[in-house]
């Protein structure tokens, strides 16, 4: 325990107090090569640091929006969504969503195209016939 004590209670304040930060902001524009040289660590570590706690914290802000989660709001409140239907049902030929924007869910609507456009994707409905 005394090694971390000392790094904590000597090491560490010792380090800050030595390096060049001004007393003001226009000080920054006056340190030289040097001077910023010996930040250059210190800033390095605050960053990553920050964004160690960023990386951390982030997922729990919004909770419900997981990454990799593609359904964004058909039968959330079943576990698994499995939909069931003969060919009788569907006739000579259906379009079936595989974007899960659809409003006629499971049939496609086209939202596709909007969510393509806003995302960069590429996908499609999957088209079922009865036809060759």
């Amino acid at each position: 325990m005394q090694p971390v004590n000392h790094i904590f209670t000597i090491s560490i304040p010792n380090y800050l107090t030595g390096l060049p930060i001004p007393d003001h902001f226009t000080g920054w524009f006056r340190l030289g090569v040097k001077d910023w040289a010996k930040l250059i660590p210190f800033f390095t570590v605050v960053g990553g640091l920050s964004y160690s706690v960023y990386k951390t914290v982030e997922p729990y802000a919004n909770p419900k929006a997981r990454k990799g989660q593609i359904n964004p709001s058909i039968k959330k409140d079943e576990a698994k969504v499995v939909d069931c239907h003969s060919i009788e049902e569907i006739g000579d030929k259906a379009a079936f969503c595989r974007c899960w924007r659809s409003k006629k869910w499971p049939y496609c609507d086209g939202s596709h195209g909007p969510h393509n456009k806003e995302t960069g994707d590429n996908v499609g409905p999957v088209v079922v016939s009865a036809k060759k």
